[in-house]
């Protein structure tokens, strides 16, 4: 009786924000015209002035490196440490538990304490390389337009690791051991074996790693903020903090929302991709 209320509801609470973001993106939207409700429908216009936009390739060029470098480094060390945590030693699984923390804490926390370790004055990581001999001169690290990037970066790596490693150390205990008690029987090596078996059980698991990295990778925003708030002059400026931007510095809501309506886009492909390509290996 009460089930199809409660299943409307729910739906209600998924499908409401996002079809007000495509509302939002249709209209010429203001402060005022929020406030009023008398924000004029203007089509495709906030999309084709966002395209047009002479800030969005180096916004694309940003999100690309920032989410290629994440990826490839948090799915990379992920997968090493899950591996290394497959073997039983003392202590393992506090240290385990102690890796998780950078993903634990919320972004805004994450942000200010890296914030205040890339300070250049104060900083512990010029103090560190000042330590040891390799600076002779405070490094502004999230002021330099070449070292902000690389620094965002490194970042999100920190944070994502954990992330990347629970989900691959979980695929990992679910391998059956007499597979690999087989393999050493036909003298197969670690690298043969890790080829050959590992991987190819693991794909699924692969796949959805590298499919939520990509979602909540593209979707990073409270460290970058907090960090650089996509300065400086742009440089470290990611499709989800020029999003803001464009909404709250530039009160430019409408193309706001239709670069957000973009980025919902992109995940959507995405994980319409993933599932297809699941449904394959599942036929297979």
């Amino acid at each position: 009786m009460f089930l199809l209320p409660a299943i409307i509801y729910v739906l209600a609470l998924f499908v409401y924000p996002i079809a007000y973001n495509i509302l939002l993106s249709v209209r010429q939207s203001s402060v005022i015209g929020l406030l009023q409700n008398t924000a004029s429908f203007v089509g495709i216009t906030n999309y084709r002035v966002a395209v047009t936009n002479p800030t969005l390739p180096g916004v694309i060029a940003h999100t690309a490196i920032f989410m290629a470098g994440s990826l490839v480094l948090q799915f990379g060390i992920g997968f090493l440490l899950a591996l290394f945590f497959t073997q039983r030693f003392p202590l393992s699984g506090l240290l385990r538990s102690l890796i998780l923390i950078p993903w634990l804490l919320p972004g805004v926390v994450t942000g200010l304490i890296l914030r205040l370790m890339f300070d250049p004055n104060s900083g512990m990581i010029n103090q560190v390389l000042s330590d040891v001999g390799l600076i002779h001169s405070p490094i502004e690290w999230l002021t330099n337009t070449h070292l902000a990037l690389p620094v965002v970066v490194l970042a999100n790596i920190w944070i994502g690791i954990p992330f990347n490693m629970l989900l691959l150390h979980g695929g990992l205990q679910d391998i059956p051991k007499e597979l690999y008690e087989a393999a050493r029987v036909d003298g197969a090596g670690r690298l043969r074996t890790f080829r050959s078996i590992t991987v190819p059980v693991m794909r699924p698991v692969i796949a959805v790693v590298l499919v939520l990295g990509f979602i909540y990778t593209l979707k990073a925003f409270d460290v970058v903020i907090i960090l650089t708030g996509g300065g400086p002059i742009n440089a470290t400026q990611l499709l989800s903090t020029w999003t803001y931007t464009l909404s709250f510095t530039n009160l430019d809501f409408g193309q706001g929302a239709a670069v957000g309506t973009l980025m919902m886009l992109i995940s959507l492909v995405c994980a319409l991709g993933y599932v297809r390509s699941y449904r394959g290996e599942l036929r297979r």
